[in-house]
């Protein structure tokens, strides 16, 4: 009875414990993002999707385990030959995700392997077409076409290829060197044209520097020019009025002379010496006041004697304009001139030897000269000297 007791225990233990493998082979859970395959008999019976599932013991099978995530797969350098016969090492890298579980299981071994020889051959080709230059230009058409023959190709996989990016494009390491003297050389062809440029507005602007620097000095002359004119014009101007508004006596022209012959006669370069005309008058003026028999000289004819006239004084006048300053500057310094000429030929005269008698005492004073018959009238010359009338004193301008 006891061995009878001792078999049933045993066997309970063993059906316990095939109940419990049976219940585990029996239940799955199957994680999100995850498909799995389920086989029946050898044979596909149906896919399980994430949550709770039942199998029949010993009767089905999960056949494979398929990520759904989208997967990135980057694949080993890979020699590549150019249209110009370059050897280019290319890196890939490829963006897919499992749209169908069932194809990608049962329509391809390995479908990492697959997509990674597609890749290959699909960059060959289209390296294949293109020079170095358009190679390392235009990544975005060599990702785009790539991209299209793969999609194509891994569809019946059950595969979405979703990008295609070139990682790294190296050419041969001479072609690099070349490709840096290049650059290098582009570089200082674009510099030397900056620093040309760069010349040619700096010396174009210290040219219109320059240009307007001269202008302005031109113009700062000519103004100088006018206005020192201007004041030149007005200083003969009033001491010719002061002259003549002062009616100054011989006596007083006679000192100034005696005053100014030492001037004249001062430096090495003085070899000889003009003595004006009315000196021999002024003389015998400061003789008279000093006591002496000086003869008077004879009038000049009532024809020549003109009445003297008032002389306007100057007037101020402000500088508006360069050009109209410098006008009125050259008319007053004309109408001057033309004064000072035309006193001067009115009170010349004759030289009277009566004059000169009377600085040397002793020597008989001859008589008067008459006049000479006046032909068709000559301007005498101006003498040196300021201009006066018959009784000594400056003669009026005209207006």
């Amino acid at each position: 009875m006891g061995e009878d007791l001792s078999f049933v225990y045993v066997l309970l233990i063993f059906v316990a414990i095939f109940v419990l493998i049976v219940i585990g082979k029996s239940v799955r859970i199957v994680p999100q993002t995850q498909a799995w395959l389920v086989e029946r008999l050898g044979r596909y019976n149906r896919t399980f999707e994430a949550g709770l599932h039942l199998l029949i013991p010993f009767v089905d099978r999960v056949r494979a385990q398929v990520d759904l995530r989208e997967q990135v797969v980057s694949f080993p350098p890979q020699p590549v030959i150019t249209s110009d016969n370059l050897v280019v090492s290319i890196d890939t890298v490829i963006y897919f995700q499992v749209t169908d579980p069932k194809s990608a299981v049962y329509e391809i071994a390995n479908y990492i392997v697959g997509i990674e020889q597609l890749t290959v051959t699909t960059l060959r080709n289209v390296i294949g077409s293109m020079d170095l230059e358009q190679t390392l230009t235009s990544r975005d058409q060599i990702n785009g076409q790539l991209r299209g023959v793969l999609d194509d190709a891994t569809g019946r996989w059950g595969i979405r290829v979703n990008r295609v990016e070139l990682k790294a494009i190296d050419p041969p390491a001479s072609v690099q060197g070349s490709m840096e003297q290049q650059m290098r050389a582009e570089r200082d062809r674009r510099a030397a044209i900056l620093q040309a440029e760069g010349v040619k507005q700096s010396q174009i602007l210290t040219a219109e520097g320059e240009k307007q620097a001269a202008i302005l000095r031109a113009e700062g002359a000519a103004q100088a020019k006018i206005l020192e004119a201007e004041g030149e014009s007005r200083a003969i101007l009033q001491v010719f009025d002061a002259i003549h508004e002062g009616d100054a006596d011989p006596k007083l022209l006679a000192y100034q002379y005696l005053q100014t012959l030492p001037q004249i006669a001062n430096g090495s370069s003085s070899k000889m010496w003009l003595v004006p005309t009315e000196f021999t008058s002024a003389l015998g003026a400061v003789v008279a006041g000093l006591g002496g028999d000086v003869p008077t000289p004879p009038a000049p004819p009532s024809g020549d004697a003109e009445p003297r006239r008032a002389r306007p004084r100057f007037q101020s006048a402000g500088l508006a304009d360069p050009a109209e300053a410098l006008a009125e500057a050259r008319r007053q310094v004309q109408e001057a001139t033309a004064d000072a000429t035309t006193a001067g030929q009115r009170s010349g005269r004759p030289f009277d030897p009566s004059a000169e008698a009377g600085q040397r005492p002793g020597v008989p004073v001859p008589p008067p000269a008459t006049p000479p018959v006046q032909g068709p009238p000559t301007p005498p010359v101006a003498p040196y000297g300021p201009p006066t009338t018959s009784d000594g004193e400056p003669p009026a301008p005209q207006q």
